[in-house]
């Protein structure tokens, strides 16, 4: 599997990245998405093995292919399966041309400064050391802002930067996510006080250190124009945050050399009660869709 392959993938590829990496507490909502309600299963474990069903049927589409979707964030559960007889992330790279990405973080800390932070992650060197072993070319990890608060933002970020170095030092690339809840009054403020912060970040990072930024679409189109420019960002990803499909794609189109990176607004639509060909059809417009909003800018 060629690092650098999957890298000029990335840095290049005309296409979006799609998040399959719901984790214990949003696999739920995933699934009554998806047709499935709570009753339907009785543990845990089943509700694994749902949703990795869910998931293995998105992989596979035809649609769902490396010259539209250009990587795949998965679960740390989803790498450790497999998907038509492969374990995932080779799967996704061998079969699909898609680039594998795995998902780090364990949840979010309470409240503090407006933010709420990433739990401690003991076992991340573990993590990643099976993540290179499984293929994987970078991760992901995801902390919140809930208002516009610079101390909290700041403090948000180093510790996105502090964990993005440990990743760095296992050869990944990280993305580094810190969400702003689409719904808080002064979004735009937070916005700016997040540009600024990461701007003064990836200035400080050493010559040949690379990282990937994934963050709530801006108020203002373009807004982080400098970051998508910046040397030290391999590409800028933006999640969908709670908007529809149509929304994000209509504030993605608005920025320039932002690509998707959408979870909920993939799979709307999907259903488990779809026949092949209405499941294929529907994931088939919502990629094609995604990728263009994802080209326009």
């Amino acid at each position: 599997m060629s690092h650098a392959e999957q890298r000029a993938k990335i840095a290049s590829g005309e296409g979006f990245i799609a998040a399959l990496d719901q984790s214990g507490g949003s696999t739920p909502k995933a699934l009554r998405l998806y047709g499935i309600g709570d009753e339907q299963y009785g543990s845990e474990a089943e509700m694994f093995d749902l949703v990795h069903a869910m998931r293995a049927r998105i992989a596979q589409a035809p649609a769902f292919s490396g010259d539209k979707v250009i990587g795949a964030i998965l679960f740390e559960k989803t790498m450790d399966r497999e998907i038509a007889g492969k374990p995932s992330a080779r799967y996704l790279w061998e079969e699909r041309g898609v680039v594998p990405f795995l998902k780090v973080d364990k949840g979010l800390a309470e409240p503090e400064n407006g933010t709420r932070r990433m739990k401690p992650m003991p076992d991340l060197d573990a993590l990643l050391e099976r993540g290179v072993a499984a293929g994987i070319f970078g991760t992901k990890m995801r902390s919140v802002i809930d208002a516009a608060d610079a101390t909290g933002i700041a403090e948000n970020v180093d510790q996105q930067f502090e964990v993005a170095a440990q990743i760095r030092g296992h050869g990944l690339v990280p993305i580094i996510e810190p969400e702003i809840t689409i719904s808080i009054p002064d979004k735009a403020e937070a916005e700016t006080m997040l540009r600024d912060a990461l701007r003064a970040r990836l200035d400080a990072l050493p010559e040949g250190a690379e990282v990937m930024l994934k963050l709530t679409l801006p108020e203002t189109p373009n807004l982080y124009a400098g970051l998508v420019d910046h040397p030290r960002v391999l590409r800028l990803v933006a999640l969908s945050g709670g908007y529809s499909r149509e929304e994000a794609n209509e504030r993605l189109a608005q920025n320039r050399g932002v690509i998707a990176s959408f979870s909920r607004a993939l799979t709307e639509g999907l259903s488990a009660q779809q026949s092949e060909p209405e499941f294929n059809a529907t994931i088939s417009r919502t990629i094609n869709e995604i990728r263009a909003a994802s080209m326009a800018g």
